[in-house]
């Protein structure tokens, strides 16, 4: 086997007046399912840069104000391995747009209690480890 190593990501929960943000996943793995926004963290970067950095580039939606850390996960799916570390971040004025329209589209703003059922694993783990005040759970995503 060749040397391989995780890579890191993070999950950003933008929320706004009760609800958070979710997206459509176009990506091959989970395509058409929900999705918070995420990316993979740059070399120096902290988590909440890396998180609004890539919640805004996904959304468009600006002057996000990173909150907490609030998930960690061992994330060993779809034949990748991601270290996952789930931000919480709140948006108080603009409006979300399909900004990277080749990754995913739709954003939509949702009641935290009448989710969507159909939400990509890594995100529904975030959500439930943020709702849930548990911070970390090893547990098989698929």
């Amino acid at each position: 086997m060749e040397n391989k190593y995780p890579k890191v990501g993070v999950g950003v929960i933008i929320i706004r007046n009760g609800k958070i943000l979710l997206g459509e996943r176009l990506s091959s793995h989970g395509a058409g399912t929900f999705q918070i926004p995420g990316g993979h963290l740059e070399f120096g970067e902290s988590f909440e840069d890396a998180a609004v950095r890539e919640a805004s580039e996904e959304t468009g939606l600006k002057n996000l104000i990173p909150k907490e850390v609030v998930s960690l996960g061992n994330d060993i799916a779809y034949e990748k391995h991601y270290i996952s570390i789930g931000v919480l971040v709140e948006s108080l004025e603009g409006e979300p747009y399909d900004a990277e329209p080749e990754h995913s589209r739709n954003w939509k703003w949702y009641n935290i209690d009448n989710l969507p059922s159909n939400i990509f694993p890594h995100s529904r783990r975030v959500i439930d480890n943020w709702r849930n005040k548990s911070f970390y759970k090893n547990e098989n995503l698929l």
